[in-house]
């Protein structure tokens, strides 16, 4: 009985020990001869967008989220009237300006610049550059201690509808569009 036993121990760790024991170049080489598995990409509601072009020959980059309208109230609901509104979602937007430019008939240096605005029921909307342009979390780390450049912009509320938030560069500057809303900000 104590044989028995011993050789069903002995068999028990010979088996492990086989187990534990790394694959054979064979195995090895047939598994690196799968196709390797596609990078999983990011899906978000909001997807970055990134923007790039020139005004008066001057280069500018915006990058944004671009938020749905999905049926929502989005003036004065969604995004509140008289607060600052990061002007997409998630992440903060920022323009990357590798020159000098005039924004609305002021000086704004080359660099790179967080872009927010304070939406109003009626009147113009304060567009804003801040230092701060690499923010997480959009507005909630906002710091009006860090604007560059605070503008007045009047909004064009138009007959047709934009599902989705755009950023543009085009004439007059930078043009941004959601819902029935058209704010264009002029760039020399």
């Amino acid at each position: 009985m104590k044989k028995r036993y011993a050789l069903s121990i002995w068999a028990l760790v010979f088996s492990l020990l086989l187990a534990c024991q790394p694959k054979s170049s064979e195995t090895t080489e047939t598994s690196s001869e799968q196709p390797a598995e596609e990078p999983v990409t990011e899906q978000r509601p909001s997807p970055i967008e990134t923007k790039e072009g020139q005004i008066s020959g001057k280069s500018i980059k915006v990058q944004y989220g671009s938020p749905a309208v999905k049926g929502r109230t989005i003036w004065g609901d969604l995004v509140p009237y008289n607060v600052v509104w990061r002007t997409g979602a998630n992440e903060a937007t920022f323009v990357d300006i590798p020159q000098d430019i005039v924004v609305e008939g002021k000086s704004l240096a080359a660099g790179k610049y967080s872009l927010f605005t304070i939406p109003k029921e009626t009147g113009a909307w304060t567009v804003i550059f801040n230092s701060d342009w690499d923010l997480e979390h959009g507005h909630f780390q906002y710091d009006e201690k860090k604007d560059v450049l605070r503008v007045e912009v009047s909004p064009v509320w138009e007959p047709s509808s934009a599902e989705r938030l755009s950023i543009d560069v085009e004439a007059p500057g930078l043009v941004i569009r959601w819902e029935k809303l058209k704010l264009p900000i002029t760039i020399q």
